[in-house]
């Protein structure tokens, strides 16, 4: 008899979902492309530099803008997070993971081409000729006597549409928009909550956190925990400041990752990788430098956020993490069978 054929695991309804939000999203800016490029203008894009490239923590500039729309990008790492509920993982993730950078990039790039070169940039200036940053007190004074320029619309794409003529479109993107929000928050919560499940399967975190529902098959307890802070910070802080502090950590972070990397490849260069990075010896030294750069030319004022959340991260490590840990504890992966079983989110947790 022939072997049966491995079935393939059915969309989870909020996958279904997602997938319906994204359609909406990738057709809005479709549409936006197709209609704001023909209106491109040269003189939109004169001066070409009118902020310069910026100053180390000055978060204003090329640097600076570089810097703070990272957090666009920041979704991608997400990929990773779901090796355990996706379908050949050791292939499919790593194609996950250039496949989206490079599909974002391509929009994000005729989106801001179009957006500025139809609508012009009209960057900011206090009286001396300083540029003001997004977000603060004097940018928002600003946009009061300056309400049409495209850095102080809330709904910058919609805006462009009627600016261009086409007030319809602009409004339907705008809903487009405000429709497709939740499947970034999706997206969002979702690489958080299995970031810490890791982290509490491992030790680092309270063992209550890891805890599988029995129905849905999903950490529950964690997701709960993290929509609740996501909820209080959003509605506390202005998005542009939590964007920069996701950025900063999530920076520094794909810094460590690099290292770690290439200390791997050095400790250990006979380590089975399903993944294998090319060029490590290039590739990993100009991660570290990119995101170094775009680090130091945030704010001075996210960059000290940053270290202080940095400090308390540390303190609950070495006052819990550390002494409850696998590698705290000496489990490794020559200790394999002490550890606890590994549940699978689609397998629910174990008896």
């Amino acid at each position: 008899m022939e072997a049966a054929a491995p079935r393939t695991p059915m969309p989870s309804k909020s996958a279904k979902v997602n997938a319906v939000l994204v359609s909406i999203k990738v057709a809005a800016l479709t549409a936006f492309i197709v209609i704001s490029l023909p209106a491109v203008q040269s003189e939109n894009f004169e001066p070409f530099l009118p902020t310069g490239w910026g100053s180390p923590m000055g978060g204003i500039g090329v640097l600076g803008a570089a810097a703070s729309i990272f957090f666009a990008y920041v979704g991608f790492d997400a990929v990773s997070t779901a090796s355990e509920e996706t379908v050949n993982p050791n292939r499919n993730i790593p194609i996950g993971l250039i496949g989206s950078l490079l599909i974002c990039t391509i929009f994000y790039l005729l989106v801001g081409y179009g957006a500025v070169g139809a609508a012009g940039s009209t960057p900011m200036f206090a009286a001396d000729g300083s540029a003001l940053s997004p977000g603060t007190p004097e940018m928002a004074a600003a946009c009061l006597s300056n309400a049409e320029a495209l850095v102080c619309s809330k709904e910058p794409l919609a805006h462009v549409m009627r600016m261009i003529g086409f007030p319809g479109i602009g409004n339907l993107i705008g809903l487009a928009a405000a429709l497709a929000l939740p499947s970034v928050i999706l997206m969002m919560i979702y690489g958080q909550t299995r970031i810490f499940f890791t982290m509490s399967r491992d030790g680092l975190l309270p063992d209550v956190l890891s805890k599988v529902h029995p129905k849905f098959h999903t950490p529950h307890v964690i997701t709960l925990i993290t929509g609740v802070f996501v909820a209080l910070f959003g509605a506390m802080f202005p998005v542009g400041i939590l964007a920069d502090i996701s950025n900063s950590g999530t920076l520094f972070a794909f810094i460590m990752v690099a290292i770690g990397v290439m200390i791997l490849r050095k400790q250990q260069p006979n380590r089975h990788r399903p993944f294998k990075t090319p060029m490590v010896w290039l590739v990993c030294p100009l991660a570290v430098a990119g995101c170094l750069l775009l680090f130091v030319n945030l704010s001075l004022y996210t960059i000290s956020l940053f270290f202080i959340w940095a400090a308390i991260g540390l303190v609950v490590y070495w006052a819990y993490g550390y002494r409850h840990s696998d590698l705290g504890r000496g489990v490794s992966s020559a200790q394999g069978e002490t550890m606890k079983p590994e549940p699978k989110f689609h397998e629910g947790p174990h008896a």
